[in-house]
């Protein structure tokens, strides 16, 4: 033990072998980091490493072992409890507030001039005026109109995307 001046080591390392909690799926070698319940209602915990555990929700039924009252019971008592957020996102300060916007597709409104909450409607109409104002053929060889239209196109491919992903799911 190294307890005289100077200390070499940082205070609480240890010497031996850090212990790492492995995945729970048989046969997987991977760490286990991501808790999972083991069922509904239950503290029990299961512990996957990320691809396991991605597996794992894809097949979770939150509402599982409910009757249609109970479940409606508990889906009334999340969105009670979750309805401060909501109600927060029209304060432009916070963005939309609610988590259904990413950074990137933030910095695509901001691109387009829109507001947070704009619909995919709005975006489009958007994109095609800004579009149709920067276009390369109606104003040839104004280099910063190429590269507005460049970013418009790159922010509405942005957007388009993060629809389709929403609609897909």
């Amino acid at each position: 033990m190294d307890w005289g001046f100077p200390r070499w080591r940082s205070y609480g390392s240890e010497r031996g072998a850090a212990k790492v909690r492995m995945c729970d799926r048989d046969g997987c070698d991977q760490p286990g980091d991501c808790p999972a319940p083991k069922s509904p209602n239950s503290r029990d915990r299961w512990y996957f490493c990320e691809s396991h555990a991605a597996e794992y929700n894809r097949g979770w039924n939150y509402f599982e072992g409910l009757n249609a009252e109970e479940a409606a019971a508990r889906e009334a008592d999340e969105q009670r409890d979750a309805s401060g957020f909501r109600q927060s996102s029209h304060y432009a300060w916070g963005g939309p507030g609610d988590g259904t916007r990413s950074r990137d597709e933030m910095r695509a409104l901001d691109v387009l001039d829109l507001e947070a909450d704009a619909g995919f409607d709005q975006v489009k109409a958007a994109w095609r005026r800004l579009a149709k104002a920067n276009h390369p053929d109606v104003k040839p060889g104004d280099k910063e109109a190429a590269e507005r239209f460049r970013q418009v196109q790159a922010a509405y491919d942005v957007l388009r995307r993060a629809e389709e992903r929403r609609a897909a799911a």
